[in-house]
């Protein structure tokens, strides 16, 4: 794919990126989940190499750099075949909120280990009945003299069982107007009346899926992440990232799957010629390389306002390069598997399983429908339907 718009620094973190995954691809991921175990040899040489937390400041052990470098990192291990999910959670979402609005201890406490791959950190929104509605969510924190106690429910928390903390969104009541608010809490993993239980999913991945409950977890004050009446401003600060980072892993995966059909469509003979030249094998391909390019320049976009400090730009570009690298990776997916035709269903060719995995990308952090949502009311300026 072209890099024409990078700079030179990122074409060569791009091609190193690219190297490392190629050393890992997708059998190891393969056998990762079949054992059931974590992807630690890539995560721990990708932490070595400062790739895990080349957003984060250097003051704190990072690289400096912002969501541009961070997303090239996760487009090219997903573009080999070996996506590292939680670096969607733990350097994008949660590194991101404490380097922009933790105290100075948090920052000291979390950034190096954040940044070196030693300390992950898992992040909990969603809700049974707080989904796209974060306005809905119920888990809330009441102050206990100096502490707060924490209570309520959390779905499809990704990687609490490795995960030494989880920042918590939950929400405080505002003393004045007695509405409740949004705000953000660390949770260490072995915290009383802190439980899990793993959810279970039809998808292939190392990372397991957990509800969570919080049953009046006891929380130091500075357990809070940044200041109490800015809960809004820090949530959208740690998801607009998130956003980001999900369409780099749908790029990277579109990729991978794009690359395995073109391989196999250049090779693969059934009449005089290689099935590639027909076509209604070569459009659909040509289709998907399109879309994905046009995915990442949207993405390039997004993470290029959110660095430049853009909050209410990236916002906008951030949920358009989700939809689109949604769409992209689920049509190269599909069409990489229908090139196959029976070998695309093959354990062999490992293609099937991204079936489902590609519809993640559709589905989380936000689904699509709430992106056109998002731009039809504050992109076009329609109504509101909700």
């Amino acid at each position: 794919m072209s890099t024409v718009l990078e700079t030179e620094e990122h074409q060569a973190l791009r091609a190193a990126v690219a190297a490392l995954g190629k050393r890992y691809g997708r059998d190891y991921m393969t056998s990762v989940v079949r054992d059931g175990a974590h992807p630690r040899e890539l995560w721990n040489e990708a932490a070595k190499l400062g790739y895990l937390g080349v957003n984060l400041p250097e003051e704190y052990g990072g690289g400096g750099g912002g969501m541009a470098e961070l997303s090239i990192v996760l487009e090219e291990l997903g573009a080999a075949g070996s996506p590292l999910l939680l670096m969607v959670v733990s350097p994008a979402i949660c590194g991101t909120v404490i380097a922009r609005f933790g105290t100075e201890t948090q920052k000291r406490q979390w950034l190096p280990g954040l940044a070196d791959g030693s300390l992950t950190m898992a992040f909990g929104i969603t809700e049974p009945d707080a989904g796209s509605n974060s306005h809905r969510i119920t888990t809330t924190a009441r102050k206990d003299g100096e502490d707060w106690l924490l209570t309520g429910r959390k779905v499809f928390v990704s990687g609490v069982d490795i995960a030494d903390a989880t920042l918590i969104v939950g929400r405080t009541e505002d003393a004045r107007s007695g509405r409740l608010k949004p705000c953000l809490f660390i949770v260490p993993r072995d915290a009383p009346g802190f439980r899990r239980s793993q959810i279970d999913m039809e998808l292939h991945a190392p990372e397991k899926q957990f509800e969570l409950v919080l049953d009046d977890v006891r929380l130091p004050a500075d357990a809070l992440v940044g200041d109490e009446d800015a809960g809004l401003l820090q949530l959208f600060a740690g998801l607009n990232p998130e956003r980001i980072m999900t369409a780099a892993f749908g790029i990277g995966m579109g990729r991978y799957a794009l690359a395995r059909a073109v391989e196999y469509a250049k090779t693969r003979q059934v009449w005089k010629e290689p099935i590639g030249s027909h076509q209604a094998i070569a459009h659909p391909l040509a289709q998907a390389h399109i879309e994905l390019e046009l995915a990442r320049l949207m993405m390039q976009k997004a993470a290029r306002l959110y660095d430049d400090g853009d909050d209410i730009g990236a916002g906008e570009a951030a949920n358009m390069a989700k939809y689109a690298a949604g769409e992209a990776c689920v049509k190269a997916v599909d069409q990489a598997v229908h090139t196959l035709g029976g070998n695309g269903l093959t354990r062999e060719y490992g293609l099937a399983s991204l079936i489902t995995a590609a519809r993640v990308a559709r589905i989380a952090p936000v689904s699509r429908e709430m992106i056109l949502n998002y731009v039809s009311h504050q992109s076009l300026g329609l109504p509101k339907s909700y």
